[in-house]
């Protein structure tokens, strides 16, 4: 029986796109199966494989994306989105591979179903771009996203706190404007994908809460200043408004987690 270390590690080195979805899709199902044995036998990779395409860009070089409803600029948003969703697979991968043997079952579990729901994250968008005649890897794309999971690689509870809770709280905020956008431009498929995006996404920032919090209670803190401590020493960036306040509540996010360090 193979472990589940190993399917994690063998989904992460997996660089197609399409090839990668499946990856993480099999090791879920495999694991709710009971079919991987409880081993972390080998070590997660330091970088998940991922293709030649889409050449990443540091953040300044990005190409900045056209306003308004051109074909290249709705192109261009549904690429970034699609890019967003798949570093998100590896994200989910790396945190179940990485941090399972400390953090037992559950946290395995929850982190190998947020992977399958980004697999499938990415498959509606890489489709959404087809449709468009365009593809997954036709532009650029941030090369930034990984950096966050490189720089918490040693600590659980720095991982937690800044890739749930402050990465994908972010897409909290900022999807509902894309959705009205999406919806005002008559794209009612669009639109079905992105809330559908918005509903699991509020589900992955509440498990990523609900294990912080398991973090917090075992080293004895308290959970709103150890996030707080944990995001000013990790995060490369600004904890910024405006705030989706009910969806990061729904999600477990209270206003004494950020309000204090927002810029």
């Amino acid at each position: 029986m193979p472990t589940v270390a190993q399917a994690i590690r063998a989904a992460l080195l997996t660089a197609d796109p399409r090839a990668k979805c499946f990856a993480a899709r099999d090791v879920a199902r495999a694991w709710r199966r009971g079919a991987l044995a409880w081993d972390f036998d080998v070590p997660m990779p330091a970088q998940p494989a991922w293709p030649d395409a889409p050449e990443l860009l540091a953040p300044g070089q990005m190409p900045k994306r056209r306003k308004g409803g051109s074909e290249r600029g709705r192109i261009a948003l549904w690429h970034s989105l699609a890019h967003i969703e798949f570093v998100a697979i590896d994200l989910a991968l790396d945190m179940a591979g990485r941090f399972g043997a400390e953090m037992g079952p559950e946290f395995v579990g929850d982190f190998l179903d947020v992977a399958a729901d980004e697999a499938m994250h990415f498959a509606l968008l890489a489709r959404k771009l087809e449709q468009l005649g365009s593809h997954y890897g036709a532009l650029p794309a941030h090369a930034g996203l990984w950096e966050a999971a490189h720089a918490t690689r040693h600590d659980v509870a720095a991982r937690l706190a800044v890739v749930p809770m402050v990465l994908e709280a972010r897409g909290l905020d900022v999807t509902p404007a894309t959705l009205e956008r999406v919806q005002a431009s008559g794209d009612v498929r669009g639109a079905k994908i992105l809330t559908r995006i918005l509903d699991d996404e509020i589900r992955h920032v509440g498990l990523g809460t609900k294990h912080f919090l398991r973090c917090a209670k075992m080293f004895q803190k308290n959970p709103e200043s150890y996030w707080q401590d944990l995001v000013k020493l990790h995060f490369r960036g600004f904890v910024r408004p405006p705030f989706n306040d009910s969806a990061r509540l729904a999600a477990g996010l209270s206003r004494e987690f950020y309000a204090e360090i927002a810029h």
